[in-house]
């Protein structure tokens, strides 16, 4: 009898432990309880993964003219490079006929753009600037030199020229008449400054230094700035003797709205009493 209720025993345990849960393996619940059966899970269909498919760039095809001038280039420069490691006749002659394959085609593009540059005057280099023509040129300088007289002279209602000289400096009295002409030419007044306090031939009034050559740091002479007395701006025009052509060019130069943007440092900013005593 103990032998059965303990195989009794033993196979309601194996039927717990194998099969759903029984009320006598859980009594701590009680008899009166109610539990919603575990829903079954459904099995997820396994996705493949996707290929991705590379893309290709789309490469424009290349024009027949740029592959030849590629092959041109390439094989001038391993004909080139043979003929330089392993300089044979064969080598050497090889590489100077296509190098004259080359200037055949550049001389020819050459003349097609130059007529192509005649039936355009745009595109045409000579009629852009300073004209390459002896007549074309003398025409140019002589209209470049009536507008900047005319610009100097306009300079000249409220801009000084300062000459800065030495009575005992050869070169400040070579360069003297060219002021003196250059004064009565352009209407614009020169204001001889001398350093050393001595006179200066074709400058009666010229005036003796009051420390506006130190100021402005005047080592060498002649020097000429232009300055303008009722704001006390002063600009350095140029040192040593020169032309008058020079003296056109510099003056309108430094006139421009765009000189200050070049060189803010060259102008100086003085007061008026220091410009004229």
């Amino acid at each position: 009898m103990t032998l059965t209720v303990l195989l009794m025993l033993g196979t309601l345990t194996a039927s717990a432990q194998d099969g759903p849960q029984r009320y006598w393996s859980d009594t701590w619940r009680g008899w009166h309880f109610y539990e919603d059966p575990s829903p079954d899970v459904e099995a997820k269909p396994a996705t493949s993964p996707k290929t991705l498919t590379p893309t290709v760039p789309t490469v424009s095809p290349k024009a027949p003219e740029l592959a030849a001038f590629e092959r041109l280039q390439k094989a001038v420069e391993e004909t080139r490079n043979i003929a330089i490691m392993h300089p044979t006749e064969a080598n050497v002659r090889r590489y100077m006929e296509l190098e004259s394959q080359v200037v055949e085609r550049a001389s020819y593009f050459a003349d097609v753009a130059q007529r192509v540059a005649w039936a355009t005057p745009e595109l045409d280099p000579t009629l852009q600037g300073r004209p390459v023509g002896a007549k074309a040129l003398e025409v140019f300088e002589q209209q470049q030199l009536a507008d900047r007289s005319r610009s100097i002279a306009d300079l000249g209602r409220d801009h000084v020229l300062f000459f800065f000289y030495r009575a005992d400096c050869p070169y400040c009295h070579a360069f003297a008449p060219t002021l003196a002409a250059f004064q009565a030419r352009h209407s614009i007044k020169v204001v001889a400054i001398g350093v050393d306090g001595g006179p200066m031939p074709g400058f009666p009034d010229a005036r003796a230094d009051n420390g506006i050559a130190t100021t402005l740091k005047v080592t060498q002479v002649p020097a000429v700035f232009l300055a303008q007395p009722f704001t006390g701006k002063i600009t350095p025009i140029g040192f040593g003797v020169l032309s008058e052509a020079q003296l056109l060019e510099r003056i309108a130069l430094v006139a421009t709205p765009q000189a200050e943007a070049m060189l803010p440092s060259a102008s100086r900013q003085m007061g008026r009493q220091s410009v004229f005593p």
